[in-house]
């Protein structure tokens, strides 16, 4: 009884309870680098980086204004691409804080009491033909072109440096009061260059000052060779580019919550040891190179849990499942019950978990796939408002570990749950998949019936348009429509030959479109339309 009460204690306190094993497997290839990061096991994140790939997120451009849309309120700058990129006044504005963001001020407090310019000043202070340093933001998209802002950001590891903007901060998402004042203390002792601000990164938490003194170096070094380009090439020109997904990885990913890194290409794992030594020398030892005859990715299963990622249909461990559809603007994320019956318990129970875990597997869904933009999340319908809030509780604290900015509201009225993320790139499925050449992306065909009524169509129109003229036509077809040609509508095609006295051959095109079919003069071999 005793060991019992001890053990309840134990859980209610957190006492004794498991740390989640994180790693990172990173397979490169010739034309392909991969990186995954696995939390016990279970794929987390996901990031796919190309050789044929231009990332230019995040990179710092000198461009030339070539046109301003006062009814957008924008201009179209050109950075040196095939398509212009997109600079909303409002992106052209000096920075304010972000909200995730505590202002913090300087020691002395002191600042230039300037005229801060308004959206109505943007067309004369960028007139066509001029100059400026921009940073992209979100990356081609279909059809539209890159869209940049003036508000330039450096990412450090513990530090963004903002070099035109005198704001500094700590970001929202470290919660501890203890730990906030002490980084207060940090930042106002960092000797930051006039006219630039920081913001402390989440990783910083718990890091001595030494690591925020040497990032900040870094940083103010790296802006000075930009400023040392801009001076000297003329626009359009590329300043800076975001370093590959190698090192990005190592910045961003790399946190003390990481236990090993595992890569299966020695020269990226001295690289990576490298630049983890400048800053902490033993988490070198983390970083391994995979030398096993099992490709790494499929040593540690992720292989296959990158495949089943990309299935429209993703299964829960309740049984129940979520279907996601990605259109341009807008993912519908439908969430259904299945197999989940609930095994005798009530109904709204079995509800509230299908929920509960759709909202775990849709955040995760949301960070492997890369998508973003307007998210519509049609929920099983919850009576309680009780049951409503833990699931969007639930989905907000799983959406706290997403990298790119997200905003969610509460269940609606509908049992909708609206939700935006940040997009600044293509979704990994845009970019590992193109349209199915059958269905042009639509997932569907046409019946075999749908596609005997059109041959019939186009068959009537054309004989009645040749009538007299020709009088053996010779038709392409795919073997499942013909084989409904064949069956149940061969007296049809007896009537019609009879009708406009002609003579239909056919031919199948076993490797052709279920949707297409060709008609063509059996003597020219002239393709006819009706």
């Amino acid at each position: 009884m005793l060991q019992l009460v001890k053990e309840t204690v134990k859980k209610i306190l957190g006492i004794g309870k498991k740390k989640p094993s994180n790693l990172i497997a990173i397979s490169v290839e010739k034309l392909e680098r991969r990186v995954a990061l696995l939390e016990d096991g279970v794929l987390e994140e996901y990031s796919v980086e190309r050789a044929s790939d231009k990332n230019i997120v995040g990179g710092i451009f000198k461009g030339r204004v070539k046109n301003i849309e006062n009814g957008l309120k924008a201009m179209f700058v050109d950075i040196g691409f095939d398509k212009n990129a997109f600079l909303h006044f409002w992106d052209a504005l000096p920075a304010a804080l972000d909200s995730g963001i505590e202002e913090i001020s300087r020691v002395d407090g002191k600042r230039k009491a300037a005229k801060k310019p308004t959206v109505k000043d943007i067309p004369s202070i960028y007139p066509v033909g001029a100059e400026v340093i921009v940073q992209v933001t979100k990356g081609p998209i279909g059809t539209k072109g890159p869209r940049v802002t003036t508000n330039l950001s450096l990412a450090g590891r513990y530090l963004v440096l903002m070099p035109y903007s005198d704001q500094s901060g700590i970001s929202r998402k470290i919660e501890d009061p203890k730990e906030r004042e002490r980084l207060r203390k940090i930042l106002r002792e960092l000797e930051i260059p006039e006219g630039m601000g920081v913001i402390l990164r989440t990783v910083g938490e718990g890091q001595r000052s030494r690591f925020f003194v040497r990032d900040l170096s870094l940083l103010v070094e790296q802006w000075r060779s930009i400023e040392q380009k801009m001076k000297k090439l003329p626009a359009p020109a590329c300043l800076f580019q975001e370093p590959d997904l190698i090192e990005r990885t190592v910045r961003d990913f790399l946190t003390d919550e990481i236990d090993r890194v595992v890569c299966d290409d020695e020269e990226s794992v001295k690289r990576m040891q490298d630049l983890v030594g400048q800053i902490s020398k033993r988490s070198r030892s983390r970083i391994e190179w995979h030398q096993g005859q099992i490709p790494v990715f499929e040593n540690y299963r992720v292989e296959k849990q990158i495949e089943d990622a990309y299935h429209r249909q993703v299964w829960l461990p309740c049984g129940g499942y979520i279907v996601i559809d990605e259109t341009e603007a807008l993912i519908a994320i439908d969430v259904n019950t299945g197999r989940n019956k609930g095994q005798g318990r009530d109904m709204d129970k079995t509800i509230l978990q299908t929920n509960l875990e759709a909202a775990e597997a849709i955040a995760r869904q949301l960070r492997l796939r890369n998508v973003g933009g307007l998210i519509i999340c049609d929920f099983i319908d919850m009576k309680s408002r009780k049951d409503q809030q833990s699931v969007y509780d639930r989905m907000r604290d799983r959406l706290k570990r997403d990298k790119s900015k997200t905003h969610v509201l509460p269940i609606s009225a509908l049992g909708l749950m609206e939700m935006t993320r940040q997009r600044a790139q293509e979704s990994i499925s845009s970019t590992m998949f193109v349209p199915c050449p059958h269905c042009n992306g639509r997932g569907r065909v046409k019946s075999a019936e749908s596609m005997s009524v059109e041959l019939q169509r186009l068959l009537h129109s054309i004989m009645r348009k040749h009538r007299g003229e020709i009088h053996e036509y010779k038709v392409v077809i795919h073997p499942e429509v013909l084989q409904r040609l064949r069956t149940e509508d061969e007296d049809l095609l007896v009537d019609l030959e009879r009708r406009y006295e002609a003579r239909l051959t056919f031919r199948t095109d076993p490797q052709g479109s279920l949707e297409k079919f060709i008609v063509l003069d059996a003597t020219t071999n002239q393709e006819m339309r009706g």
